[in-house]
């Protein structure tokens, strides 16, 4: 039986329905949550690039007004969290060095966090915050992403000598070398594409809590992916999936940023079980620039073969993507890779990307 309403096609006007409540200012975000009893987290951040953690002395901040726990990667160590798994890189090809969510060894880039205080009220944990002493032993670092790749560069991790962590080939390269060995002319052109972060009108926050007589982990934040996200919490708390719990309301913008599971996400959960109390923690601007997910760090060294009529007969490129100290996904990178050619008609091409 034919459908006998119309059809919305091109140009027809569609009503929206999600506006009226935001508009009004009853959209429901992760800032607008609050649970009885609950308290609140602030992180210690690494000043540094690259830098081995000495020593993490609490005291000072355990006495301060309203702080309830001050907890560090010794702590989670202890505590037997896991690494974050980061279930939407299914490459087996990718090194993928283990991820937790709180470091006891070394910080890896700028604003990675190495500690975390919870206290009654979020000034309480800011200022308990200022008061961790962290003594660092700062080591080489390497930021400009042509660099990172070179002989001798400092190491992110130990046992990725050259901190490439996935090398990635597409077209045919035997084809494409063949045009550069006949071609009447090359171009040759280097693009560095800088780093960007998202900034989304709320800033990344997320809600903790922990039901004890049930064993079940809850989780409330602004996420971009819920069922792969359970997966990816339960590894990083080392828990069946099936104690715990997502609950995502108004996300606040996203822009790719918040498709990635954070690790303060699995801290807010595991400080909730740690103190008996819900934990909540709201980034700040600026502390969202230097923690949140950047992308589009993409340098790019290319070269196209030419005929004696100006035609492309070749083209050849070598993409480096930056992605940081940890390895969250190569989106960038393989996006990178599969626009090289363009809208050209380029007979034999070669694209490798790392």
């Amino acid at each position: 039986m034919n459908d006998p309403r119309p059809v919305a096609g091109i140009g027809a006007r569609i009503a929206r329905v999600e506006d009226a409540r935001f508009l009004v200012g009853r959209g429901r975000y992760t800032d607008d949550l609050r649970f009885d009893g609950q308290v609140h987290a602030v992180f210690v951040r690494s000043p540094h690039a690259h830098a081995r953690i000495v020593a993490i002395d609490k005291a000072a901040a355990l006495a301060m007004p309203g702080v309830l726990a001050v907890l560090t990667g010794a702590d989670a160590v202890a505590d037997g969290l896991g690494s974050i798994p980061h279930t939407q890189i299914s490459d087996s090809t990718v090194k993928r060095p283990p991820h937790v969510s709180l470091p006891a060894d070394k910080a890896r880039f700028a604003g990675e966090a190495v500690a975390l205080v919870v206290a009654q009220t979020r000034e309480q944990a800011k200022d308990a915050a200022e008061q961790v002493e962290v003594t660092w032993e700062p080591l080489p670092s390497v930021t400009a992403t042509p660099r990172a790749t070179e002989s001798g560069a400092p190491r992110v991790w130990d046992d990725i000598a050259d901190n490439v962590y996935v090398r990635l080939q597409t077209g045919d390269k035997t084809s494409a070398d063949a045009a550069f060995a006949q071609a009447k002319q090359v171009v040759k052109l280097e693009t560095w594409v800088q780093r960007v972060t998202a900034l989304p009108m709320e800033p990344r926050g997320a809600v903790g809590l922990y039901d004890a007589a049930r064993h079940r982990h809850e989780l409330f934040v602004g996420s971009g992916g819920v069922a792969r996200w359970r997966e990816e919490l339960a590894g990083a708390l080392g828990v069946p999936i099936q104690t715990t719990r997502i609950v995502s309301y108004d996300v606040g913008g996203n822009f790719g940023m918040r498709n990635t599971f954070y690790p303060e996400y699995a801290l807010v959960c595991w400080a909730a079980k740690k103190v008996g109390r819900p934990v909540k923690w709201m980034a700040d601007r600026s502390e969202g620039m230097i923690s949140d997910c950047h992308a589009r760090d993409l340098f790019v060294q290319a070269e196209i073969a030419l005929d004696a009529q100006g035609r492309v007969t070749g083209m050849r490129s070598r993409n480096t993507s930056n992605v940081g100290g940890h390895f969250y996904n190569f989106v960038g990178l393989a996006n990178g890779v599969k626009l090289s050619t363009g809208l050209y008609r380029v007979p034999a091409a070669h694209v490798e990307g790392l």
